[in-house]
């Protein structure tokens, strides 16, 4: 990932200094001089200071967005009980007043002696409408529901809307309590006064107690109403009265915070903007000291901007630029296949990253105490500047034995198997994997002064190197551990665990080149009187010999493996039909002339 950076982004923006005369103006007096430190953080770094100052923003932002959410909350609460609940109660309170008045109506109609059969009939047919009605009013109280008042006289629709169940009010839930047993009285009572009506009796005595027992009723629902409305509507004015304190309550915490965090952030921006030279200019003369002292890392840092925040900026970008290549580059290696991939990776970084172009990495092998070129891919081993029997033994090699960097520059021919008619400066840099050294990174140089003006690449090739170090050691240990899980450890060969892992790509592999795959199975006869008479040492002594002349007896191409015991499977890849027959004769003529001595 290739990551642009600007630069010389101040320059030439005119050479005008920053005024500090007004700083030195607020230092005449002792108390203002202490004021503006504590106020604008002068002795602490900018970085905290803009931190505090961000923290000091995002926490009045989030104290108005609380409060907004709170009060949001509160009144959307409130304002849900008015719409669901509150309201949906007065109206259908309203209408089994209406429906109770309808009842007494009624009622008079019934009693009446002038009245028609048809305006009796019709009474008896009202009463029981709203009565159902009322009925149905109060268990939509009660469960919830739709309420649907209908005129019953005209016989059209008055309104219809839904409300849900308000038995958890209170108030609601005493009224219905009450209620019920109410309203079943009055149809008991009236399905007496039915009867009765009905009855030849008509002025009988009991007729006339169920009406009174009936207005009785009624009038026991007009007082339940009367007595319970008010504490309904004072439900709404308690709800409407803290709607309306917590708005005002609101506004004054908004105006509140506003005005604090007003003059706060006034304060801080005129206070922090006058002081920020003085950190900023310790800042600037503290990457000035190190770029002339002895940090190589600070040699090349270079000004580019004419102010402060410039030159600031640009430091800072190009530490960001060179932290940001190290951690891609480590993310990068964690992704690649294989170890050899890291190596050609890190070589590349040298080069393209740190500009050191004349290197060779070793990987070192402390089990086989060998050591092999890895990078170049392409390097000859007669091409090393190095002797070539630190290859076969790695502890001829300085840096391998000691476990720390070497370097011809300050002392020449301080190794003693570095060819002296290379003519070059050399320094070597060990690897250390898992407290020891698992390879060796060799930069070489025309001279001292080139090496001397490329100390920072190094300083910063040798990041790369302590970057790479964990994955390399990851990598290595997960190839060791593969490697020992697909091969058989006696023969070298691959084992069984191989085959079935690698059978669907093999297969595969082979019908896309409409080739043919050979398979032939090797089996010793015998071979368990040899463990018996002769023991197991000289069992995989014939192990060992007869894998060794079958691997030489197919091609390189070829697979040989261990299939269990003394089983052995050969997989010939793209063959000619009927060849197999030939190769397996040729094996079972080259075991057969085979004397094996163990």
């Amino acid at each position: 990932m290739n990551t642009t950076y600007e630069t010389d982004k101040y320059v030439g923006q005119g050479t005008d200094t920053i005024d500090t005369q007004n700083i030195k103006d607020l230092s005449f007096t002792e108390i203002i001089k202490k004021f503006i430190k504590i106020i604008t953080f002068v002795d602490l770094p900018i970085k905290r200071k803009f931190m505090l100052f961000s923290f000091g923003v995002l926490f009045w932002f989030i104290v108005m967005f609380i409060v907004s959410i709170m009060a949001n909350i509160y009144i959307n609460n409130k304002t849900n009980k008015i719409i669901d609940y509150i309201v949906p109660l007065d109206k259908v309170t309203q209408k089994i007043l209406l429906r109770v008045q309808a009842l007494n109506d009624n009622l008079r109609i019934i009693e009446g002696l002038h009245t028609t059969d048809k305006q009796h009939h019709d009474a008896i047919r009202l009463t029981k409408e709203n009565l159902k009605d009322l009925r149905s009013f109060i268990m939509a109280m009660k469960h919830g529901g739709q309420i649907i008042d209908i005129d019953r006289e005209e016989n059209q629709l008055r309104e219809s809307f839904t409300i849900k169940s308000l038995i958890d009010i209170m108030e609601v839930k005493v009224f219905i309590t009450n209620m019920i047993p109410v309203i079943d009285k009055l149809q008991k009572n009236f399905e007496i006064i039915e009867r009765n009506l009905n009855s030849s009796n008509i002025n009988s005595p009991k007729l006339k107690k169920a009406i009174t027992e009936y207005r009785k009723s009624l009038n026991k629902v007009v007082n339940l109403i009367n007595e319970y409305s008010p504490r309904f509507s004072r439900l709404y004015a308690i709800s409407s009265s803290e709607i309306g304190k917590i708005t005002k309550l609101t506004i004054i915490l908004y105006i509140g915070i506003l005005l604090i965090a007003t003059s706060l952030l006034f304060l801080f921006t005129v206070t922090i903007s006058r002081s920020i030279v003085i950190p900023v200019n310790s800042i600037i003369d503290q990457i000035k000291s190190l770029a002339t002292g002895k940090v190589d890392l600070s040699k090349k840092i270079k000004i580019h901007s004419k102010d402060e925040i410039g030159t600031l900026t640009e430091d800072f970008n190009t530490l960001t630029r060179e932290i940001y290549d190290i951690v891609t580059f480590k993310k990068v290696i964690e992704e690649d296949d294989s170890v050899e991939d890291v190596y050609t990776r890190l070589g590349k970084a040298f080069k393209e990253k740190c500009g050191l172009e004349d290197l060779v990495i070793y990987e070192v092998s402390n089990t086989k105490n060998k050591m092999r070129p890895v990078y170049p891919v392409m390097i000859d081993e007669k091409a090393l500047y190095c002797s070539q029997d630190i290859l076969d033994n790695c502890d001829l090699c300085k840096v391998k034995k000691t476990g720390h960097s070497i370097s011809s520059a300050s002392y020449p021919e301080i190794c003693k198997q570095f060819n002296p008619e290379v003519n070059k400066i050399h320094l070597c840099i060990p690897m250390v994997i898992g407290g020891r050294t698992g390879g060796v990174v060799q930069f070489l140089f025309k001279d001292k002064e080139e090496m001397q003006s490329k100390a920072q690449m190094l300083f910063k090739a040798e990041q790369y190197i302590k970057e790479s170090l964990s994955v390399i050691e990851a990598k290595r240990l997960m190839d060791t551990l593969r490697e020992s899980a697909l091969k058989d450890p006696l023969t070298g060969l691959y084992n069984r665990r191989f085959l079935q892992e690698y059978t669907e790509t093999l297969v595969a592999s082979t019908l896309r080149r409409k080739k043919n795959l050979g398979l032939i199975m090797c089996d010793l006869d015998f071979f368990k009187q040899v463990n018996d008479y002769y023991g197991h040492n000289a069992g995989d002594a014939v192990l060992k010999e007869t894998s060794e002349l079958i691997r030489k007896t197919v091609r390189t191409s070829d697979l040989v493996i261990r299939f269990g015991g003394e089983e052995f499977l050969v997989v010939l890849l793209d063959i000619e039909e009927g060849d197999a027959m030939g190769v397996a004769e040729k094996i079972r003529e080259t075991i057969e002339k085979t004397k094996i001595i163990a």
